[in-house]
């Protein structure tokens, strides 16, 4: 499966607050979301299975990627189109090992030397970030900014995509970079119209 990563959804149910889960990651894909990450904390193991056997048939069902961001052991069982792991995950190298050589492996990065061991050792592509400032998430470090997602850029030779507080009103800037493609969340799932929202966004990043 070929893999754009313009728009790439990361799932959060919270912020979904009481509207439905699959028919909300399904509004996004009808506006135009290109792969979806779903990403789970707070649940078991056999939650989080059932759960990607239905997103995995959503997002098909619309010819898109689905990755599983952190559980190795879930992307193997459902048969997930890839992973997404991070520093403090399994180690890239035994990722890759266990993934197998035709999934897609996704690799968090906030320097040049982690984005360069990310591309000499099995990923595919790169989360580079945080960009900016974000209430998603609650562990990140300092933003590297535009200049520093521009250099991660510039090191490696596989596609990176942008993490952390895009939206709207920055992705133009964030694109300028040369980037493949952002990574939202809120932007997304936190629109009142969702679809709206994500048909805006495909527009956006195609016309800057």
């Amino acid at each position: 499966m070929s893999v754009d990563y313009r728009l790439y959804l990361v799932t959060d149910r919270m912020i979904l607050g009481t509207r439905d889960f699959f028919q909300s990651i399904e509004e996004a894909l009808k506006g135009g979301v290109t792969l979806v990450q779903l990403r789970e904390k707070e649940i078991s193991s056999a939650q989080f299975y059932h759960l990607a056997v239905k997103m995995k048939e959503l997002t098909h069902a619309y010819h898109v990627p689905f990755i599983i961001n952190d559980r190795l052991d879930i992307a193997l069982a459902v048969d997930a189109d890839g992973l997404h792991i991070g520093q403090d995950d399994l180690p890239l190298p035994v990722a890759r090992k266990l993934l197998g050589p035709d999934k897609i492996l996704g690799y968090s990065v906030s320097t040049i030397e982690e984005a360069r061991y990310g591309e000499q050792n099995g990923a595919d592509y790169l989360g580079a970030g945080t960009v900016f400032w974000t209430g998603s998430k609650s562990d990140i470090g300092e933003p590297i900014g535009l200049e520093g997602l521009q250099q991660i850029h510039k090191a490696v030779s596989i596609p990176v995509v942008a993490i952390g507080g895009i939206g709207a009103a920055n992705l133009p800037a964030v694109k300028s970079t040369g980037i493949d493609g952002v990574s939202l969340i809120s932007a997304i799932l936190g629109q009142a119209d969702i679809e709206t929202a994500s048909r805006n966004l495909i527009n956006l990043w195609n016309a800057s």
